[in-house]
């Protein structure tokens, strides 16, 4: 069972955090406005294309493929873009250094059998050592693709990109202090990634967006990006108290329940996909995102059995002292619900917990999933951004369950 008291002990989240997780997400804003202003530097701000590529495919790993689906989701039906997970893994190589290879350096990748001329590679990765990506780039060049590679400066990927004739974008990575030696990873050739990696994948690749054409951004949406995520960082820091920070306020509502991660929309449906990837990476949590009206009936199981109600068909009166405590569902609801007056309500700097007893309004498909955790006796907690703007509602949802996964890991990690 997790002591929620730890989350009121800035000291214990400190030296709980070894891989300074929660410095990293306090950089963000800063590592998206570096990410674009090196990315106009680059020759971004002087592309001039001619016309919309036919699809656009993002290619690498981790936090790269959910930055292509979080451009997915804000682009809609109006222009294809393809995440391109790996197909194959091999035995990486070792270095001339001699340091032990991460796995990710093996997987390979595989262009589909479509693409050509009329159609747009990025591949992103925050390594840059991926000899699999490397061999796409070349069979991108060798289709007559465009390509546009963001990669650190001096990697291998990096200098590909100059030998396909790719536009080349830096990836920004995070600049923490060195404290001691790090920590020995249980799993060395499988470390956790950079919680906040996602915004320096996903900056670069919206500014592209927003040049090509691919979606309908206002001008100032992607500084108005890092602004957001600067706000949140304050809000969430580790020094304020659980009843005033959100994210230590949901980090304890989901200990010790299995979540179902429910989205109304793509904009909520990529953020609630985030979410489970984090929790399952920083707080070694499962669970299951779906978007609603399909998860009624894809998780309609899950409430008939065992987790469901809190019913325990045992004897009632046995002694339970020395047994743990049973898990049971919890169903978190993220949507974006814009204001009255087309933003979020006065003093809500975002996404805010909507009460049981709201009475704006809510879509057939939100109101059946209330009326199913009623009557299973699960509890349903509803999240909504208020930001009218599809972007800044997503990066309202994602900064706020990022920093979530992140304290939830660290509490229990000391219980």
């Amino acid at each position: 069972m997790l002591d929620d008291t730890l989350l009121d002990d800035p000291a214990a989240l400190q030296r709980a955090d070894q891989d300074r997780a929660l410095l990293a997400l306090a950089g963000a804003g800063a590592r998206v406005r570096t990410a674009l202003r090196q990315a106009d530097a680059a020759g971004l701000d002087r592309l001039n294309p001619d016309g919309r590529p036919r699809a656009v495919l993002v290619a690498g790993h981790g936090s790269a493929l959910t930055a292509a689906e979080m451009l997915s989701a804000l682009a809609g039906t109006a222009s294809l873009i393809t995440p391109l997970p790996p197909t194959e893994a091999a035995a990486p190589r070792v270095d001339r250094a001699g340091a032990p290879p991460v796995f990710t350096a093996g997987l390979g990748w595989q262009l589909p059998g479509w693409a050509g001329p009329l159609d747009l590679l990025v591949i992103s990765s925050a390594d840059g050592g991926e000899q699999g990506l490397v061999g796409l780039a070349e069979q991108a060049y060798a289709r007559g693709c465009a390509i546009v590679v963001t990669a650190p400066a001096g990697s291998p990927l990096a200098g590909a990109a100059l030998q396909v004739r790719a536009l080349p974008l830096p990836y920004v990575a995070s600049v923490l202090p060195e404290d001691g030696s790090p920590a020995r990873a249980a799993e060395p050739d499988l470390p956790a990634e950079d919680p906040a990696a996602l915004w320096s994948h996903l900056a670069p690749l919206l500014a592209l967006a927003q040049k090509l054409g691919l979606t309908q951004l206002p001008y100032d949406a992607l500084p108005g990006v890092a602004d957001l995520l600067d706000a949140t960082a304050v809000r969430c820091r580790p020094d304020a108290a659980a009843y005033t920070n959100p994210a230590k306020s949901l980090a304890a509502r989901l200990a010790g329940t299995v979540p179902l991660l429910w989205a109304e929309g793509p904009i909520a449906g990529a953020a609630a996909a985030r979410f489970a990837a984090q929790l399952a990476d920083r707080a070694g949590r499962p669970a299951l995102a779906g978007p609603l009206p399909q998860v009624l009936t894809a998780h309609r199981g899950m409430f008939t059995g065992q987790l469901g109600a809190g019913a325990d068909p045992d004897d009632f009166f046995r002694d339970r002292v020395e047994e743990p405590d049973p898990l049971h569902l919890q169903v978190l609801l993220l949507r974006q619900a814009p204001g009255p007056a087309g933003g979020p309500p006065d003093g809500q700097d975002g996404p805010a917990e909507v009460p049981e007893s709201d009475a704006g309004p809510r879509s057939f498909g939100v109101s059946r999933a209330h009326r199913l955790a009623a009557a299973h006796d699960v509890r349903l907690t509803e999240y909504a951004s208020g930001r009218p703007e599809a972007l800044h509602a997503l990066v309202d949802l994602v900064a706020l369950t990022d920093f979530a996964a992140v304290y939830l890991g660290l509490a229990a990690a000391q219980s």
